[in-house]
């Protein structure tokens, strides 16, 4: 099986695994606890917080979560009362959970975006002026890996007095987060770790009313008990993004261009070509029937879109949301590789991809 699905999770790191294995086999206390062995535990899940938040801004708390999606609910319906802002194209955690805000008579905004994906600062301007409460973005997009300029949303929102949440669980580890944010959502399986835990940088002199009412165990409150395992992981998986950022932004680099030179002509790319992460090659061709595709190419593990939105029956509203039809999203296709992929292996299955895609304009 040839991997290429990095957005929708990455490969766990051996790195990742070795750190969780002693208290998957051996080490069960509770962090929470008082004896010996609960604080032993507990200081493997401060090693851990320590090593995740080395990316993110300094003057926070990091406060583990469930994964990004309890870190956004969290922050969004925590926030506090006000309009909120946010784009066309942000991930379903933000999009559903606004929409079930706004049954509530809350305020929304949803930003509309260009056809490169961008978002337009023009109604971002108009929309983010007192009385906003929270501006939320996403940092890379899940399904286009666009670069949204979280930076200039934060200067908007801070201007009209609202807090910046950047979904950063998409760069975490890759893209420089600006340090203007004053929430942000990761996900540890993003970055070789393991699924099951995110977190929520929350910084200091934000406060946030909680999602989960419990023990309040976590930093800011979260309740619930941390698995020392889940923290381990992701802990070791952030200091190993940290140590190899620069190779594996100049292999994503490589594994890109060598991507492009293996696609015939006729495919486009989706979003802006200059302001995105290069591991994330979204394309289309026309006339492409992608779940046949999928179908000849079972060996190749690859994307029509979002896995939340997976089996839904409906095109990508982030390709929609550039301006795409039905038909140009539904022959759309995205292609997520990283640290593990081989440049070879990519390159073959990009060529049998545009083969397989070839073929079927041939026997139409």
């Amino acid at each position: 099986m040839t991997y290429l699905d990095y957005q929708a999770t990455t490969p766990l790191a051996p790195e990742a695994l070795a750190a969780m294995l002693p208290w998957l086999e051996s080490q069960h206390a509770n962090p929470h606890s008082s004896h010996k062995a609960g604080r032993a535990a507990r200081a493997a899940v401060e090693v851990a917080r320590e090593q995740v938040a080395v990316p993110l801004p300094a003057g926070g708390t990091l406060s583990f979560t469930s994964g990004a999606t309890e870190a956004l609910n969290w922050a969004l319906k925590g926030c506090g009362e006000g309009r909120i802002v946010t784009i066309a194209t942000e991930h379903a955690a933000v999009l559903d959970t606004v929409r079930a805000l706004e049954a509530t008579a809350r305020e929304v905004v949803v930003l509309p975006v260009g056809g490169d994906g961008l978002v337009d600062m023009a109604a971002a301007r108009e929309a983010i002026r007192p009385g906003t409460a929270l501006v939320a973005a996403m940092l890379v997009n899940n399904e286009i890996g666009v670069i949204q300029p979280v930076a200039d949303l934060a200067a908007l929102a801070h201007e009209a007095g609202a807090l910046m949440l950047c979904d950063a669980v998409q760069g975490y580890g890759r893209v420089a987060i600006p340090a203007e944010c004053d929430l942000i959502a990761i996900s540890a399986h993003k970055i070789h770790g393991p699924k099951g835990i995110g977190a929520l940088w929350i910084r200091n002199g934000v406060t946030l009313d909680p999602l989960l009412h419990g023990g309040g165990q976590e930093a800011a409150g979260r309740s619930g008990t941390l698995s020392p395992a889940l923290c381990a992981g992701f802990g070791a998986a952030a200091a190993l993004a940290a140590e190899r950022r620069e190779a594996d932004a100049a292999h994503v680099a490589a594994l890109f261009d060598a991507a492009i030179d293996a696609l015939g002509s006729d495919w486009v790319i989706n979003g802006s070509v200059e302001a995105r992460y290069r591991g994330n090659l979204n394309i289309r061709r026309e006339g492409v029937d992608v779940n046949r595709l999928m179908s000849e190419l079972r060996d190749i593990a690859f994307s029509a879109g979002s896995a939340c939105a997976s089996g839904s029956g409906r095109s990508s509203h982030v390709l929609r949301g550039i301006g795409l039809t039905d038909r140009e999203a539904r022959s759309s296709i995205r292609i997520g590789f990283g640290r593990y992929t081989q440049t070879e292996e990519l390159t073959a299955a990009m060529k049998r991809i545009d083969e397989a895609a070839t073929s079927q304009r041939v026997s139409a």
